[in-house]
């Protein structure tokens, strides 16, 4: 049986509620003598272990003032909390999913990460993003917005308690030359110079099957609350976290981990497709 709190949707919901919050310049126990809620339930509330009902959710919103878009999304986080895993039909560079994946980054104690076809968005460079946001049907007033927001989850591995990182490359990706020879190089080159929590080592393509042909994926590891898979896809995004699914992504893991060049060999490979690049 999943475990019943911190599912995907009540962390995304507790992000929302702490964002519009601190918007609005409350404190946590100014909010919740504002609102007759006891502190200790709004942090509840905030971290995703409890779930709000409707109308305290609505009692929140009214005095955060949120209204519109984010106001609708929120209650429908709030109406779906309870189920364990979460398929999202927006896409996955969409503002609202990028705060909220930053988040589940940033409170992560650990991340792993499979990429077997573009260099993981936490590793980017402006202009690698840039094209790929650009290439992939961003309109163009938006792609500076989710290119801020980008970087913003990549600062966030800067900070004291970032998260260890463990991502792992296909060999296809240091080689699909997205925005061109120049823009391809200069991303290989940022992968050298990497923070020291982030190891990065890639898998050689030609080998035998293994799971991460079947695409990407990213396990979010939690010090006190269970894990979650995330699946980022052209034209949505999933959370998984029934235990068998999770279990089934770890042990994934475990295998692209094991057929991973090392990270001192790694690092020699990417600069061996570099030279090839500017020979």
């Amino acid at each position: 049986m999943s475990p019943p709190i911190a599912t995907p949707r009540s962390r995304a919901l507790g992000f929302g509620l702490r964002k519009a919050r601190k918007a609005r310049g409350y404190g946590l126990r100014e909010l919740a003598r504002a609102t007759d809620v006891h502190a200790a339930e709004l942090s509840n509330w905030e971290l995703g272990l409890r779930v709000p009902k409707i109308e305290e959710v609505a009692l929140l919103l009214g005095q955060l003032r949120v209204i519109g878009a984010e106001r609708d999304r929120l209650f429908e986080l709030a109406r779906t909390a309870r189920e364990p895993n979460w398929l999202e039909k927006e896409m996955p560079d969409a503002p609202a999913i990028l705060t909220s994946l930053a988040e589940y980054e940033r409170t992560a104690a650990a991340i792993f990460s499979w990429q077997p076809m573009v260099v993981h968005g936490l590793l980017q460079t402006p202009d690698y993003a840039r094209a790929i946001l650009a290439l992939g049907g961003t309109p163009p007033q938006l792609i500076e917005q989710r290119l801020k927001v980008r970087m913003i989850r990549q600062a966030a591995l800067r900070e004291y308690r970032a998260p260890e990182c463990s991502i792992v490359l296909g060999e296809n990706a240091l080689r699909q030359r997205i925005g061109g020879v120049e823009t391809l190089a200069e991303q290989l080159r940022h992968l050298l110079d990497v923070p020291r929590r982030i190891e990065v080592r890639v898998v050689p393509s030609g080998g035998d099957y293994h799971p991460g042909l079947n695409g990407s994926f990213s396990v979010f590891e939690y010090s006190d609350l269970p894990a979650i898979v995330f699946l980022d896809q052209y034209r949505g995004s999933a959370y998984l976290y029934t235990e068998d699914q999770v279990a089934d992504y770890k042990s994934a893991a475990k295998i692209m981990a094991s057929l991973a060049l090392s990270v001192a060999d790694s690092r020699a490979f990417v600069e061996g497709v570099i030279a090839e690049l500017e020979a």
